[in-house]
């Protein structure tokens, strides 16, 4: 993986040094700009244009959330920006993380979240794929399913379309009969514990089956599984 340049945009001191020697501290990840505001935050996306920024929500003069729809609007107007955004926050209701989305967010963070998967989420973000907080992710799977049963009406905010190089993915993903069985049940929500008691299989095999769907369906984690599942139609 190239070098992933990031910009830090948060008003509080500590948290924002905290973030950056985190971060700092991966090889292969660069800080290369730091704002304690939005205004400012704004201006260095635009002209740093960084791979990735990860943004508080709760910032002083204009939330997170309006500075991502601000980046957005930017962003359709000049190709050359391409930085992906993930929030930072501690706030995980409903209202908070649809928002965050539905401005163009590409990744949800809780900020109580430890370094490696801080660096995760990072990573996840700089590929393309958004990374989902555990925390949020019934949240986000609620949203996928209502958007799946309403098509285009009604308030979509969340993850759009697969494009065609995931279809293909999935489509050639070759899942086994045990595989979709175990992947159905993520969907639902089951942890590995309640999917080895359901499908009468050990721990050690389910997740051994879970390894395999995240390989085949080329995610990171079982929420992004189960989001692809849900829009590629494997399950419904």
């Amino acid at each position: 993986m190239s070098e992933i340049k990031v910009v830090v945009i948060e008003d509080h001191n500590l948290t924002r040094i905290g973030l950056q020697a985190a971060l700092q501290a991966e090889a292969d990840i660069k800080i290369v700009g730091e704002a304690a505001n939005a205004t400012d935050g704004l201006q260095l996306l635009l002209t740093l244009k960084p791979d990735v920024a990860t943004i508080d929500i709760g910032l002083p003069d204009m939330d997170g959330i309006e500075l991502t729809r601000k980046y957005r609007q930017f962003q359709q107007q000049n190709p050359d920006l391409t930085t992906k955004i993930l929030i930072l926050t501690m706030q995980n209701s409903e209202e908070a993380v649809l928002a965050a989305f539905g401005a163009g967010a590409d990744s949800y963070c809780m900020k109580d979240i430890d370094r490696d998967r801080l660096v995760d989420a990072v990573k996840t973000t700089y590929t393309g794929s958004p990374w989902i907080d555990p925390t949020i992710a019934d949240i986000v799977l609620k949203q996928v399913r209502q958007d799946d049963v309403s098509g285009s009406s009604g308030k979509r905010v969340l993850i759009d379309g697969l494009d065609s190089e995931i279809e293909k993915t999935i489509e050639t993903s070759s899942l086994t009969q045990r595989e979709m069985e175990v992947l159905e049940l993520i969907v639902a929500g089951c942890d590995n514990a309640e999917i080895a008691q359901k499908l009468y299989l050990t721990i050690g095999t389910v997740k051994t089956h879970v390894r395999g769907i995240l390989s085949k369906l080329c995610v990171s984690d079982r929420t992004q599984a189960a989001v692809r599942a849900l829009r590629g139609g494997l399950v419904h």
